[in-house]
């Protein structure tokens, strides 16, 4: 100020006009004043850029820049809150971090295939038991779901793509011929703002084979004590007989025993026949056999909604035990506590010359106990079910060549699908 008040001084002791005078000192003070904003604004303007491009580092989960804290005022305790924000979002997204590594651990060594599908269906994630069963060990990420689904068998397939849950056999790899039991679960969910798809796999053929045990233990248990509880009545009925019949009166008392014995064989009878029926399945007799003809000869029994047309073509079956899979699925159906109405069949030929038959109801459904469970011989989620209902189907189906397949269907119920070989047949 000193120096605009001399320049001032000077110009008006030469006589200038106060105008003059000042524009003059105005001229001299302006580059002192952006001197001084210099000096003043130029620290604050870097440490507000320093700042700005820490926040964008954030913003790319870049935790890692830390600001020097040169200032007393208010900008200082502002840096100093940036580096504390900055230490707590790194230690966080270290937590994350481990976290997520933990989980990835995890699911590579669980035993089930899980994959990962975003809404482009493509597979954003898949575990070395999904490679295994799937991609043949081969990377899955990156692939369309479709393209995985193709490299399926068929029943699997199909499974798959339908987006619901189910339980399904598939051919173990080798020439053994033996099949493998699976169950999938499928789930939708949304992930930053997009519909992702879970899909989980679960090999069940070892708890099968251990709940088979336990199950034929418990066969032996019953058989057992229905043996026991019809055979001592008889022999103690024999011994009455014997009794009686020494005497000359015996007639009448003789035959009410004798009625009471015939009773007890025919109940044992036919008690273990139903378990011999299971066991003495023979081979199917496979010969032309028109689809029409087998949902009239069942129709009268168990009335169903016959769903789309029915193909002229004959299939390859055993008329006789084709009849007994479809009165087993349509009586489970009956029995389910859906309306009538809603049972319906369809059957139709798929490319590859296989035919899919389909049993539909609107019931109950199954619970993820008693899907896992159903296909096990003897077990029963009914009071007075035997168990021998879908094992006894599946059976018929696999000595024809096919498999079987359970669903739940979309709006509630069950879906039951046998695939079956389509070769071709002369009538």
């Amino acid at each position: 100020m000193a120096a605009v008040a001399a320049v001032a001084a000077a110009v008006s002791s030469i006589g200038a006009s106060p105008a003059i005078v000042f524009v003059s000192a105005l001229a001299a003070a302006l580059p002192l004043a952006a001197w001084t904003l210099s000096r003043v604004w130029g620290p604050v303007r870097r440490t507000l850029q320093a700042l700005t491009d820490g926040v964008g580092s954030f913003q790319e989960n870049d935790f890692s820049l830390r600001l020097a804290v040169g200032r007393d005022d208010e900008l200082g305790e502002l840096v100093t809150l940036y580096n504390r924000m900055g230490d707590a979002l790194r230690l966080e997204r270290n937590e994350i971090y481990q976290r997520e590594l933990l989980l990835d651990t995890l699911l590579q060594g669980a035993p089930m295939a899980i994959l990962l599908v975003n809404e482009l269906d493509r597979i954003v994630y898949a575990n070395a038991a999904a490679r295994q069963l799937f991609g043949g060990s081969r990377r899955l990420q990156g692939r369309g779901l479709s393209e995985v689904i193709a490299a399926a068998p068929e029943g699997g397939r199909e499974a798959l793509a339908s987006g619901r849950d189910a339980l399904f056999t598939w051919p173990r790899q080798g020439d053994d011929g033996e099949e493998e039991t699976y169950r999938i679960v499928q789930r939708r969910f949304t992930l930053n703002t997009q519909e992702n798809r879970l899909i989980v796999v679960e090999r069940i053929t070892p708890e099968l084979r251990r709940q088979e045990v336990e199950v034929w233990k418990k066969v032996l248990r019953v058989l057992s004590h229905e043996l026991n509880n019809s055979l001592a009545p008889v022999s103690s009925l024999l011994h009455s007989a014997r009794h009686v019949a020494s005497r000359a009166e015996a007639g009448p008392r003789l035959e009410d025993i004798l009625g009471t014995i015939d009773e007890r064989v025919r109940h044992l009878s036919d008690f273990l026949e139903g378990y011999a029926r299971f066991a003495r399945l023979p081979q199917p007799l496979k010969k032309p056999v028109q689809w029409r003809d087998l949902f009239d000869a069942v129709r009268g029994l168990f009335p169903f909604r016959q769903i789309g047309t029915i193909p002229e073509d004959p299939a390859p079956l055993d008329a006789g035990q084709m009849q007994q899979v479809l009165i087993n699925l349509l009586k489970n159906a009956a029995e389910s506590g859906g309306p009538a109405d809603e049972i319906g069949v369809s059957v139709e030929r798929s490319r590859d010359g296989s035919w899919k038959l389909q049993v539909l109801d609107r019931g109950s459904g199954m619970d993820e106990e008693t899907m896992k469970k159903a296909l096990l011989p003897f077990y029963s989620s009914k009071q007075t079910g035997s168990g021998l209902g879908l094992p006894l189907c599946t059976e018929i189906v696999r000595a024809h060549g096919g498999t079987l397949r359970l669903e739940r269907r979309p709006g509630g119920g069950m879906v039951v699908t046998c695939r079956l070989p389509g070769e071709d047949v002369r009538t």
